[in-house]
């Protein structure tokens, strides 16, 4: 970066910067790589049995509080808590996002203790 001397012996380095990005002409390509997405069911699951019946389901609660619930197609995880509360991130359109917790909720509602 070059620095420039100003009547009080200021540095002009915001000055400089400014002319650079102009200079570059910068305009950055925005990609959207993952959508975090968070939910309450409103409702008790019964985490213990989902992991014994749905193989994509990794319940360990000495370990972590939340069961682990892969979903192959559309490519996403699910983080779900016993409260039905539950994040599900690893996919990049909403229209994916609406797939898999239509998924999601059609399994897991066999799983509900109470509403």
């Amino acid at each position: 970066m070059v620095q420039q001397e100003t009547d009080g012996g200021k540095k002009a380095k915001m000055e400089v910067k400014k002319d650079v990005v102009r200079a570059l002409n910068l305009k950055p390509k925005i990609n959207i790589q993952n959508i975090v997405v968070s939910a309450d069911l409103h409702a008790t699951i019964d985490l213990y049995a989902l992991s014994k019946n749905i193989k994509e389901v990794d319940y360990e609660p000495e370990q972590f509080p939340g069961a682990i619930f892969r979903i192959k197609e559309p490519s996403a995880v699910i983080i779900l808590f016993k409260n039905g509360k539950l994040i599900c991130t690893g996919s990049n359109t909403e229209a994916n996002i609406k797939k898999v917790l239509d998924y999601a909720t059609k399994i897991i509602s066999k799983y509900v203790i109470n509403q």
